[in-house]
């Protein structure tokens, strides 16, 4: 039976009107706590609990088949051991139950046998029309309508706007109790195990048209079903709903194909950040930044702009915020002439107009230069977002907060702000009920607790405020003819994608093929300067390491001849070699040396690489990725990110390179790489060299997927 894992389709599973507990047991500590929590949350009424021999069970009455509940019922949350659980499916199915929420183990993490365990789980539930939640999971909580359906003790009795997805359920708890502590409210929190059925992109697609979820915090081992993922991402940034996500698993970098320099630089974890890059996804590398983050995301929504304007009662914390902003990259922009006049017109004589600015001890005499201060930044035209540093109170003394006054004035500013602004705690303290209480008095909506986390959270929605924005449409990519030269065996020789790079309108250094010396001598003085021999092979396409490639050869018939000989006979050693001839080049000189190539990612598709070093990208480690497809404008932030961009740039008196002409040749390569299909395994340009306006392929490798004729 054909299941569609829909949105509305979940609707009936996150959203249920009714859960039974099969296996309920007072011997199980899931089934007390899953009965607990639905009892606390005022689910008791609609929870069915089913034991096979009908005991007893959490002092209720139980049934033995879910067919004598005698009631519609939307989700069965299963706690029955392995071997029971295929018949339990049944049962639950045969009474109209079509949302499984299993919990069991031993099933795809636990080695050939549990993957063909949960092969078969999966497979009986299509077959029933049930989807399926988990294996291997505690299950999940609806906070908005108040239905717990897990196995997760300790769960917040109050809503928020950020939904929380783990792969691991052991971690769960610990991400709620941090949730709790830094008053990062919850929409959902769903557990997904091993994902059999329903994936993280499912429920990430769900919750893009949840109106309670503002922000989705995701854990994560493996992105299963990257396509699903992907539709759900970039649903979520056109609804402006941020996705921050803890990736774990980083791997080293692993190549893709040993024939092109492009394979050792695109590895699993790299992969994983140029493709959230292009989603607009945030990466994290903790718990805490990974739902600080999504809160400060929730809280604050879409920035204007990316700048951080900083407020502080501390001139030490506006040296710490300014370290970090530093190290983490994150914009304190120089403030306006105009913000500059107000602010001094606010400031005493003896403070320092700058950001971030310290509001001094005058602020304690009068706190209305909070929110004066507040209100001058946030006019600032390169200010999107204002942090505002200040202590709040966590543990409750039974008597009124004496530095309320502080807190009232900053609420004050908060509210008559441009833009938007988050309260900054200087240390990770708790938000207690004493802490809100606080802040409700001087209606401060949100704070943000450590002056690192806010520096790491402030920037992360600045980032995905400009990487989610409607970007212009993508203009109309050139028609690109294959020929049909060298297409044969696996990869082709560099002729042919010489060829195909002048097809596709890439700029490629002449060069004439030829068979013999003689035709050698001919077209060495044709260019008449020293000339570049490359025998051409398309078994041999790392030809220096053979011999085979003469570099600078004087263009006299001596010198030629004996480049000729040299590099045949390299080509003559190397078994099973098909030599098409020989490729004399003019000898190029001077200018800045990229690689720009394109491998498939098995799960992603094909991935663009653009790096620094020619024959040296290996060692110089500095490259930048992107998915295809990439505009020329996507190109550029490519090569805007390489450390060494400043050679590019025109550094110690060398000629600037074009960067938008040399964007469009890399969207150009990235383009010719699509048309080459599936069939492709890798394009690589390398050197792409660059000297002012000029621009070159000097060499191309292309390889194909499969050693049969395509």
């Amino acid at each position: 039976m054909s299941v569609q894992i829909t949105g509305g389709r979940l609707a009936s599973l996150f959203r249920p009107r009714s859960v039974a507990l099969i296996g309920a047991s007072d011997k199980s500590t899931f089934s007390m706590i899953a009965y607990q929590n639905l009892v606390r949350f005022g689910f008791g009424e609609r929870t069915y609990l089913v034991n096979r021999r009908g005991a007893q069970t959490h002092g209720r009455p139980t049934v033995t088949s879910c067919a004598q509940i005698g009631e519609p019922v939307d989700v069965a949350y299963l706690m029955v051991p392995q071997a029971g659980m295929l018949a339990a499916m049944d049962d639950a199915a045969a009474a109209g139950i079509r949302n499984a929420v299993v919990l069991s183990s031993g099933y795809g993490e636990a080695g050939d046998a549990g993957r063909e365990a949960q092969a078969e789980l999966t497979a009986h539930a299509r077959s029933l029309g049930m989807v399926l939640l988990g294996p291997n999971h505690l299950g999940f909580a609806n906070f908005v309508d108040r239905v717990p359906v897990c196995s997760i003790p300790g769960l917040p009795g109050e809503a928020g706007p950020v939904a929380l997805l783990s792969q691991s359920g052991a971690s769960s708890s610990a991400m709620l109790d941090f949730a709790s502590m830094v008053n990062v409210g919850l929409s959902y929190m769903v557990t997904l195990g091993n994902e059999a059925m329903i994936t993280a992109g499912h429920v990430l697609d769900f919750l893009v048209d949840d109106p309670a979820t503002r922000a989705v915090a995701i854990f994560m081992e493996a992105v299963r079903e990257p396509g699903v993922f992907r539709r759900a991402a970039r649903r979520a940034a056109e609804a402006g709903k941020t996705i921050v996500a803890l990736k774990a698993g980083s791997s080293a970098l692993s190549a893709r194909t040993a024939a092109a320099h492009t394979g050792a630089l695109v590895g699993d974890d790299r992969v994983i950040d140029a493709v959230f890059a292009d989603l607009g996804v945030i990466r994290v590398d903790s718990i805490e930044d990974m739902l600080i983050t999504a809160g400060a995301a929730a809280a604050l929504g879409r920035l204007e702009r990316p700048g951080i304007g900083i407020v502080s009662i501390s001139g030490g914390a506006c040296d710490i915020v300014a370290d970090r902003a530093e190290d983490l990259g994150a914009e304190l922009p120089e403030l306006a002439e105009a913000t500059r006049q107000t602010l001094a017109g606010i400031m005493p004589d003896y403070g320092t107009v700058q950001n971030p600015l310290d509001v001094t001890g005058a602020a304690i005499i009068d706190p209305s230069i909070f929110t004066r201060s507040i209100e001058a930044m946030s006019a600032d035209p390169s200010v999107g977002v204002i942090g505002v540093v200040n202590g709040l109170p966590w543990i409750d003394n039974g008597r009124p907060y004496l530095a309320q006054m502080f807190v009232d004035a900053i609420g004050t500013g908060i509210r008559s702000a441009r833009c938007p602004v988050a309260y900054i705690n200087q240390v990770m303290q708790p938000i207690t009920g004493y802490t809100r209480a606080v802040m409700d008095h001087g209606q401060v909506p949100y704070v943000i607790p450590g002056l690192r986390q806010a520096v790491v959270a402030l920037r992360n929605v600045a980032w995905w405020s400009q990487a989610t924005r409607q970007r212009d449409p993508a203009p109309a990519r050139p028609a690109i003819t294959i020929p049909p030269a060298g297409r044969r065996a696996g990869r082709w020789s560099e002729e042919a994608a010489r060829q195909l790079l002048s097809a596709a309108g890439i700029p490629v250094v002449p060069g004439r093929l030829v068979s013999s010396a003689d035709e050698a001598v001919k077209a060495a003085g044709e260019f008449g300067a020293p000339v570049v021999l490359k025998v051409v092979s398309p078994q041999i396409l790392h030809k220096s390491d053979i011999g085979g490639v003469r570099l600078n050869v004087p263009a006299n018939e001596q010198a030629i001849r004996g480049a000729y000989a040299a590099v045949t006979a390299a080509a003559a050693a190397v078994d099973g070699a098909h030599v098409e001839g020989v490729l004399v080049s003019p000898m190029r000189h001077g200018g800045t040396e990229l690689l720009a190539g394109v491998v498939r990612d098995p799960h992603w598709g094909p991935v663009l690489a653009v790096a620094l070093g020619g024959i040296f990208v290996e060692v110089l480690e500095d490259s930048a990725l992107a998915p295809l497809p990439v505009t020329p404008g996507q190109a550029r932030g490519l090569l805007e990110r390489l450390r060494g961009r400043a050679v590019l740039e025109g550094s110690r008196g060398t000629t600037p390179a074009d960067l938008d002409a040399l964007a469009v040749v890399i969207a150009r390569i990235g383009d010719l790489a699509l048309a080459l299909g599936d069939d492709l395994e890798s394009v690589e340009v390398n050197p792409l060299r660059v000297d002012g306006p000029a621009i070159e392929a000097l060499d191309a490798v292309v390889t194909w997927t499969s050693e049969e004729d395509i």
